[in-house]
Order: structure tokens, then C-alpha cells, then sequence
């Protein structure tokens, strides 16, 4: 017979237990409950987007479609800058095996050290660096054959630019996200660049892609430009004025080239200059875009602005005779003298002995204002209508503020300052009959309208003049060219110094135009700082204007108007300055 237990007979099952703990402890677990139902409803209702982004974030990616970048072109075509694919070299530090014999030959073949390639994958908790940007095609497949694992590869657009050193300062160079820096690959970079697409996929953690996941947007190419420039032109251009800074031991130097008629540069080049696919180690004078930066005073240049001016207004004719002797006249406290002392000089002789006390009596006899007008009309003091950056305006003070002699020396080219592209357009006036037109980096399809600034008649005039400047008796016999008829003016100016000018440093210049009865290019030549014994104008700058104006002539199809050969004196006619 079993025997019958009595609960209640034991001390723990007869103590008294409070109802409201069981109570407690049942809506504890209910309170769980709800609160794990109101997190789920957060997580999956309320926060979803929050923290599907977050999921994404840790699986799916989006991936920049990179546009092409537009070509430059010259005017008939010729590439001048454009963009090849080509390998990038990056890593996942941690996936990196440390086999030595591995990573040395990777370190050669990315052109560094060991130890620079251990300072970017010592860092095992990152998941992506850069190795090295934008590598050879050969490169990137040695790196391949290698097979270290966690090295990948990217494709990416580098620019390539064909002309190198001779074209730099006209096409600029992008950076390694191919963005512009410089002249035209900056100033069009809006245009040139395109708009980039994009691609949203799921990666795995080595960074293979794994799905394709929404719409993938496609990239929009960037436009080509075609420039005004002329390759062969600018080539040629370049060669002359850096053989002439060489010969010269000069400081540096600028040639610009226009078509007269459309207003187009043909040539903008200047000497030093760099490589712009290779830019280590590169300096500030190198960069500069001298012939549109750079500002000086033009010296002689100014003059035939001066005389134009005057036969314009009816004080003067090209016979007018002008008192010279004795070589010097004095304004104020300052003396103004000729290099040489001349008698009576016509006013085309004036120019053509380049006579600076004939210059000065013309001047004088017209208000500042008439001047000052000329000049600003010349686009003189404003900056010019190019999209480049960093082109300079120069410096023309109001007429106001001139004394007697500024407005003496104004007129020989002291107390203004130019830039040498300025100087090139303002010559263009003698080219066009009188006007003036917009200058333009890009091809033009229709020539322009210009806006005149002296006669007609007036301006041929002062073109006769310049053509004798380059003839037996001028001061630049130098720039004659085989087959071709010339006019120009030479400048010799020295270069400010601190409050003063330096006594032994120059700026030679030459500008002018060809052929001369129907003149079709203008072209001005800087030399800064000759010192090997030359420093004139005629001397450094003329002999790069005869050989850029053949060279372009013959490029442009210009049959020549003249005898063969030139005739060239040897002792040149020294220019007052």
C-alpha cells in the first residue's frame, strides 16, 4: 500500500509566496515582449530606410562610370591632347602576403623603394589604397603575371599630349583625376570633362563585384575642341624663340602669331617651358604663360599707334618735316634723347630711325586724352577677351593724372605697361585697314566684325613706314624675310627694377605684320634678358619674326610677293630707348 505524501507538512512548499510577484514577473516578460514587437516594428517599419542603407553600406557600392575626356585639336584637326585607358595599381593591405621576393619586384616595377611600398600596406585594418595612379599599359600586365594576392587593378583615363613642350602653354595638362590645371584643358574643362555615370553593385569583401543591382546610368562623353592653333605654326614658332633665348643667354621668351583676318591665334608659345605628361619637379617660371602674364613696358613699339593717330586727327602727313637736331629736348627736369642725332626728319622717317625726340613733338600737339583714347581702344589696360587664366590686363593710368612728361614718354612706350599677346592684337589694326576684332583661342567659322580705330588710308600709311623700318636704313633689317614683304617696329626697353630701371637688363622686341601690302598674320617676339652681347630688338627679336612669318606664310598657302632673296645690311641702325 503506497504512502501518501503531505505537501503541506514540508517548510518550503508551506511558505507563503505574494501574489503580485507572480504578477510581476508575468508583465515583466509581457514588457519583453513588447518591446522586442515595438524594435522589430522600428527596425522593419518605421527606421527600414536607415538601416537597409546601412546593410548596403556594407555590401553594395556605387561605382563611378568615368567619362571620356574630350580631344584638342588644331585647326585642321591634328590632336594635340587626348585620352588613353590605362591601368591603376591598388591594394587590400590586409590580403598582402609579406613574400619578399614578390614585393621587391612589385616595388620596381611601381618605381619606388621597399620601404615606401611598406609605409602604404602597413596599415592591414584598411581594405583599399592606391598603389600607383595611371601606369604603363606593359607595366600594369607585369604586375598582372606577378599574381601577388590583394594587388588589383582599375582602368582610368590618362591624358596624352603630342606636342609636347611646344604646345604646353596652350593646352595646359589635367591632374590624376582628370581635371584641368592649365590653359585650355582648365579654361574648357566643363566641356572637355563630360558627366560621369554610375553603377550600383554588390561586392564581395575582395572587392569583386558580384551583382548588378537598380539602373545603371550611363557616362556622357565630353566634347572635342577644335583650337585656332596651328600645330606646325606653333611648333615652328617654339623652335626659333628657343633657339634665340639659348643664343642669346637670355632670361626667357614670347612670340605670338594672329591671322589678321579672323582674329584667330595661330601660335601662342614661350621659352622655358615643360613636358606636360611629365611635370616633376617643375617650377614657377616654367609654368608661366608669359606672352599673356608677363607685363612690360614696349618701349619703340608704341610709336606708330602714335603717328597713326596724328594723321588720323590731320596734324601731321607722312612728309611733314620734324626738327630732331640737336638729338635731345627737355621737358621739366628730364632730358629725352635719340640715340643718334639727326637733322630734319620726315614723319616717316621719324618712325624709320625710330627717333624718340620726333615722336615726343608729334605727341605734344595732341591733348593726353586724344592719347590715352588711342590707346584704350588698342585694348591697352583691359584684360583680354580669352579664357585664360591668369591673363593680365596691363596698366594704362587715366589721362588725368599724366604730367607733361608721362605723356612725352608715354608715346615711346615708358609709363605703360603691355602684354605681349596685347602688343600682337594692336598691331593687327595696320593689318585690317584700320579696326580692330576679337581675338579667339577656337576656330572661327566667319571673320569677325572689327571696330575701327584709324582711317583707312592712314593705316597704310603708317604700314609704308613700317615697312621701311625692316629695310637698309631701319632698325630691323633682321626680320626681311626670304620671299615675303615685312613691317614691323623694333622696342628696347629696360626692365623695371624695384623703384627704378635696371641698368644693364632689357626686353628686345619686335612687331609686325607680312605680307605687307595685303598683310595677313601679325607677330610680336619678346626676348627678356639677352646678355650675350645683344640686346636690341632688331638684334634678338627680328631674326624669330622673319623665320615664324616664312614659316607660317608658306603654311597658310600665301604665294610670295617679293624677290627671293632679301636684302639685308649688316650694321644695324641702332633704335632710341
Amino acid at each position: 500500500m503506497s504512502r501518501s505524501i503531505a505537501y503541506t507538512s514540508s517548510p518550503l512548499l508551506a511558505s507563503p509566496t505574494p501574489v503580485w510577484r507572480s504578477k510581476f514577473i508575468v508583465a515583466a516578460i509581457a514588457l519583453a515582449f513588447a518591446g522586442l514587437a515595438a524594435r522589430a516594428v522600428y527596425i522593419q517599419v518605421l527606421a527600414n530606410d536607415f538601416f537597409q542603407r546601412q546593410g548596403e553600406v556594407r555590401y553594395a557600392r556605387t561605382l563611378e562610370l568615368p567619362a571620356n575626356r574630350g580631344r584638342i585639336l588644331d585647326r585642321n584637326g591634328v590632336v594635340m591632347a587626348s585620352s588613353i585607358p590605362v591601368p591603376s595599381i591598388w591594394a587590400i593591405p590586409e590580403d598582402v602576403p609579406r613574400e619578399p621576393t614578390k614585393l621587391k619586384a612589385l616595388a620596381k616595377l611601381l618605381g619606388m623603394s621597399m620601404a615606401e611600398l611598406d609605409k602604404r600596406l602597413e596599415d592591414e585594418d584598411k581594405t583599399f589604397v592606391w598603389l600607383k595612379r595611371q601606369v604603363d599599359e606593359s607595366v600594369g600586365k607585369e604586375i598582372e603575371a606577378l599574381a601577388i594576392k590583394g594587388i588589383y587593378q582599375r582602368k582610368e583615363y590618362k591624358r596624352q599630349y603630342p606636342e609636347g613642350e611646344a604646345a604646353a602653354h596652350v593646352v595646359g595638362f589635367t591632374n590624376v583625376e582628370d581635371k584641368g590645371q592649365e590653359g585650355i584643358e582648365l579654361a574648357f574643362n566643363k566641356d572637355l570633362g563630360g558627366r560621369a555615370g554610375s553603377r550600383r553593385v554588390i561586392k564581395d569583401r575582395m572587392g569583386r563585384v558580384v551583382e548588378d543591382v537598380g539602373e545603371q546610368i550611363a557616362p556622357v562623353d565630353g566634347r572635342d575642341l577644335q583650337l585656332s592653333i596651328d600645330s606646325k605654326v606653333q611648333f615652328f614658332a617654339y623652335q626659333k624663340l628657343k633657339e634665340a633665348v639659348l643664343a642669346h643667354k637670355a632670361k626667357a621668351g614670347s612670340v605670338v602669331v594672329l591671322d589678321v583676318l579672323s582674329g584667330e591665334v595661330l601660335a601662342l608659345a614661350n621659352y622655358p617651358s615643360y613636358v606636360p605628361g611629365k611635370r616633376q619637379n617643375l617650377s614657377g617660371e616654367q609654368l608661366r604663360n608669359r606672352a599673356l602674364t608677363d607685363t612690360f613696358e614696349p618701349g619703340s613699339t608704341m610709336k606708330p599707334f602714335v603717328i597713326g593717330l596724328a594723321l588720323d586727327q590731320g596734324r601731321v602727313k607722312p612728309e611733314t618735316p620734324i626738327q630732331t637736331a640737336p638729338g635731345r629736348m627737355t621737358i621739366g627736369s628730364a632730358t629725352i634723347s635719340d640715340s643718334h642725332v639727326h637733322d630734319v626728319l620726315s614723319v616717316t622717317q621719324v618712325i624709320e630711325k625710330s627717333s624718340n625726340v620726333g615722336t615726343v613733338k608729334i605727341a605734344m600737339q595732341m591733348p593726353a586724352r586724344s592719347l590715352w583714347e588711342m590707346y584704350n581702344s588698342l585694348g591697352f589696360g583691359q584684360k583680354p577677351q580669352l579664357p585664360f587664366p591668369g591673363a593680365v590686363s596691363g596698366r594704362l593710368r587715366p589721362y588725368k593724372s599724366w604730367r607733361p612728361i608721362e605723356e612725352a614718354t608715354m608715346s615711346y612706350g615708358y609709363g605703360i605697361s603691355v602684354s605681349l599677346f596685347q602688343l600682337a592684337q594692336a598691331y593687327s589694326i595696320f593689318g585690317r585697314n584700320g579696326d580692330r576684332v576679337p581675338v579667339s583661342m577656337l576656330k572661327v567659322s566667319e571673320p569677325p566684325l572689327g571696330l575701327p580705330v584709324i582711317g583707312e588710308r592712314h593705316a597704310r600709311e603708317v604700314r609704308h613706314m613700317l615697312h621701311l623700318v625692316t629695310g637698309a636704313g631701319g632698325t630691323a633689317p633682321k626680320a626681311q624675310t626670304m620671299g615675303y614683304s615685312v613691317g614691323g617696329k623694333t622696342g628696347t626697353a629696360h626692365k623695371v627694377e624695384g623703384r627704378g630701371y635696371a641698368a644693364k637688363k632689357y626686353r628686345g622686341v619686335f612687331a609686325g605684320l607680312a605680307p605687307i601690302d595685303a598683310p595677313r598674320i601679325a607677330v610680336a617676339v619678346m626676348i627678356d634678358e639677352p646678355s650675350n652681347g645683344q640686346y636690341f630688338g632688331g638684334q634678338v627679336a627680328a631674326p624669330v619674326f622673319s623665320q615664324t612669318v616664312q614659316q607660317t606664310l608658306k603654311v597658310l598657302g600665301i604665294a610670295p610677293d617679293m624677290s627671293v632673296k632679301p636684302q639685308i645690311v649688316t650694321e644695324l641702325v641702332e633704335e632710341s630707348f
